[in-house]
């Protein structure tokens, strides 16, 4: 089986992509390497991908002559390039070139696969809204660009679906963390914040949010099973993620206790569109997928850290 993975040198696309080479699958990823972060950070991840056994094509989705750069015997997609976050700073056509433009330039690539069997759009629990506690059918109010791309990105996966021109799935993930973590996300940047002694930014009032920190390898384990279950999954949206909660607090004690000393807190404006609650409500998952996620915060945070501690001290 031949398995591409949009996105490929990011977070949770870099791990799938290792544990399909793993399970012994021909994995093709691709990537374009935007700078919205380190660029370095996507270059060490590529190079371990590389040291694995697996290519990342640098490419852009929004290139016309994307077909020309990929094979033409991909058996399934897993997309997860987009364009992340809720940055005040990003601006709402990248979201649109990057989220909605790209898929459907992807969806055209898949179009002409005579062999796929899968499409897997990689959503995201931010489509629920300012709390995301709900089954998958929930009708979504996302609260932010990223929220409402997103979903407009899942509903043109969904819908070549519904025209029965290609099998394909959402898969809404919640809050994932572990190592690779982009560097603006919180469980990077407390660690880094920790080790180097400086203040940690924290949105005024988000102590008190509340997340289903899911440890990355616990996402990969629901990613990877939907392969041989397209009959079961095809037009299907799905939540993977953990069922525990936790605040935001409990996540800067979490990094406390594993550094073992505090983190001097710096209190900042709060951020619009921030969700105040993900709860993953994945009984769906347990049922279609026998999705058991089972990493506790602390074993994922100590995960992270010690990858912090060989990659950057």
């Amino acid at each position: 089986m031949k398995i591409l993975i949009t996105g490929a040198a990011g977070f949770i696309g870099s791990h799938t992509a290792e544990r399909f080479k793993s399970l012994g699958y021909t994995v093709i990823g691709i990537d374009n390497f935007s700078s919205h972060y380190d660029i370095g950070l996507k270059r060490l991840n590529e190079r371990t991908l590389n040291l694995k056994g697996i290519s990342i094509i640098n490419k852009d989705l929004n290139d016309s002559n994307l077909a020309d750069a990929l094979p033409d015997d991909i058996n399934y997609i897993f997309h997860f390039a987009a364009q992340p976050g809720i940055s005040s700073t990003n601006r709402f056509k990248d979201y649109f070139v990057n989220n909605i433009l790209a898929t459907k330039n992807l969806l055209d690539y898949a179009l002409g696969l005579k062999d796929l069997k899968l499409f897997i759009n990689i959503g995201t629990s931010s489509v629920y809204g300012l709390e995301a506690t709900f089954s998958e059918d929930q009708a979504p109010k996302p609260a932010s660009y990223y929220g409402v791309t997103k979903l407009t990105a899942e509903q043109l996966v969904l819908q070549k679906s519904r025209e029965d021109l290609l099998n394909s799935c959402s898969l809404r993930l919640y809050s994932v963390i572990g190592p690779r973590e982009r560097p603006e996300k919180m469980f990077t940047k407390l660690i880094s914040a920790g080790v180097n002694n400086e203040a940690f930014p924290l949105f005024e009032g988000s102590d008190k949010h509340l997340r289903s920190f899911t440890y990355v390898d616990d996402i990969v384990d629901g990613i990877v099973s939907v392969v041989g279950n397209e009959h079961v999954l095809d037009g299907e949206i799905v939540n993977i993620g953990t069922e525990k909660e936790y605040t935001t607090k409990q996540g800067i004690e979490a990094v406390e206790k594993v550094l073992g000393k505090k983190i001097t807190l710096n209190i900042i404006p709060k951020r619009p569109g921030d969700q105040l609650r993900t709860c993953a409500n994945i009984n769906k998952a347990r049922r279609l997928l026998n999705y058991n996620p089972t990493t506790s915060l602390l074993e994922a945070v100590q995960s992270q850290l010690n990858w912090y501690k060989e990659n950057f001290l």
